[in-house]
């Protein structure tokens, strides 16, 4: 059964549904792998051992009967430590919220369930999902010094890429078949690139952010990472409520993407090497490549620690500042960085991102997608993040600046592994085109691995 592991979701759903794989078998071996494995602790927060074997059960009790709920029916899933879950503890990994008991699944994690899912357990991530690296020396227990810092499945001395580390880390290593994490500024798309996974990042309020620990509820949203573009698709669909989209025969042949400057140019040797053999895969299978430089959205990157600190402060600010010793150094300071912004410039800066968002999309209309590479970097090295700040600093604001790009204009975006190890090429379309861009995603998976 542990050949099984690492196969997609989507081929695991199908073999369960043919009779080659058994719900409860597969849900026992990751159990046990989990358990097994040198950084599964680091990996998982928390497993849900009885709940997880309980819907396996089910799951295998519908196949038996041939009532299965669709194709990830029987699926095990991971969970970001962000999302409620019933009678288990839902902390964001950070010690301000230890203890924190929901009573209630999260909306997408009752959806998920409806739909057959079974849940593993609860992910690590960076402490309150305000970090792209995701380094978290703060939570979790043992004798490992970075007990909540999953490993990058690339490079044992970098980080993971937050602040869905756990999630990506889950599925790199064979410890999940899909993993459902949260995307403010890049948490779903940086971990995804850093450990060759593919992850979607979904339109602001397409799926439900209810029993959600919020970061900036303005920006927040939920996407999966996974090791296909039809995985993502069925879990979005799933997550929906809706049918999953078509992907055979999505084609890039005729289609115009447009490549953003300086975002495309201004990264690292080997980020730009993964995205100039993307866009030459792209254009082999007939894509048309396009280059634009944006002022809008140049203006809208200024807006940033506006807009994304003052909203975060303000959610959390009464929790830090009475436990303030609980949190991470540098997390404390970016989530300070938002104490000090007026209600005025914070209305203002919206009022002008929305004008900049109306600009940025007429002058993007006529292009099938916006790429860039998704992260301008590679993981960074954990043990100096741990020691030098400036580098932490930098690093950080590096790691999220392309993925940024997705969050301020409002888009749907779909990062895709180039076959560089650690880096991505990202995918962009208006808000509410998952669907068309899911099948470019596969037209484009496709075109990579040709």
């Amino acid at each position: 059964m542990r050949e099984w592991l690492t196969r997609t979701a989507s081929e695991q759903g199908r073999a369960i549904g043919e009779g080659a794989v058994d719900p409860v078998g597969l849900t026992e071996t990751y159990l046990s792998a989990i358990k097994t494995h040198p950084a599964g602790a680091r990996i998982y927060a928390r497993l849900t051992e009885a709940r997880a074997l309980a819907e396996a059960e089910a799951a295998r009790s519908r196949a038996r009967n041939g009532v299965r709920r669709g194709i990830l029916d029987g699926v095990p899933v991971s969970w970001k430590d962000l999302f409620d879950s019933a009678h288990v503890a839902t902390e964001a990994s950070s010690r301000l919220l230890a203890g924190r008991v929901p009573t209630r699944d999260a909306d997408v994690l009752a959806r998920a369930t409806q739909a057959g899912g079974v849940c593993l357990g609860k992910t690590h991530m960076s402490e309150l999902a305000f970090s792209g690296l995701g380094l978290n020396p703060m939570f979790g227990e043992g004798l490992d010094p970075l007990p909540a810092t999953p490993p990058n499945i690339n490079d044992s001395d970098a980080v993971p890429g937050g602040s869905s580390s756990g999630a990506a880390a889950s599925v790199a290593f064979g410890l999940a078949a899909v993993a459902i994490g949260s995307d403010t500024g890049g948490s779903v798309r940086v971990p995804a690139a850093f450990n060759d996974l593919v992850g979607l990042k979904t339109s602001h309020g397409r799926l439900s952010n209810r029993g959600v620990v919020p970061l900036c509820a303005k920006f927040d949203t939920v996407g999966p990472l996974a090791r296909s573009v039809q995985d993502c698709a069925e879990v979005f669909a799933v997550l929906a409520g809706a049918r999953a989209v078509d992907l055979e025969n999505a084609s890039l042949a005729g289609r115009r993407l447009l490549v953003m400057e300086p975002y495309a140019e201004d990264v690292r040797d080997a980020p730009a090497a993964g995205f100039a053999r993307a866009l030459e895969a792209f254009a082999a299978a007939g894509a048309q490549i396009v280059r634009h430089k944006s002022a809008a959205l140049d203006a809208a990157m200024a807006l940033s620690p506006i807009l994304f600190a003052a909203e975060a402060y303000a959610t959390w600010r009464e929790m830090i500042e009475a436990n303030p010793e609980k949190m991470f150094g540098p997390i404390l300071q970016r989530f300070r960085g938002g104490a000090d912004v007026l209600a005025s410039d914070y209305i203002a800066a919206w009022q002008k991102l929305e004008a900049l968002r109306e600009d940025f999309h007429r002058e993007t209309a006529g292009y099938d997608a916006v790429i860039v590479p998704t992260v301008a970097i590679l993981p960074p090295n954990i043990a100096r993040l741990m020691v030098d700040e400036e580098y932490y600093v930098t690093e950080n604001l590096l790691a999220l600046r392309n993925t940024r790009i997705g969050n301020l204009m409002g888009s749907c975006g779909l990062t895709l592994p180039t076959g560089v190890p650690s880096t991505g090429v990202m995918l962009l379309c208006p808000a509410g085109q998952e669907e068309r861009l899911l099948r470019l995603g596969a037209a484009a998976e496709a075109a990579l691995q040709a």
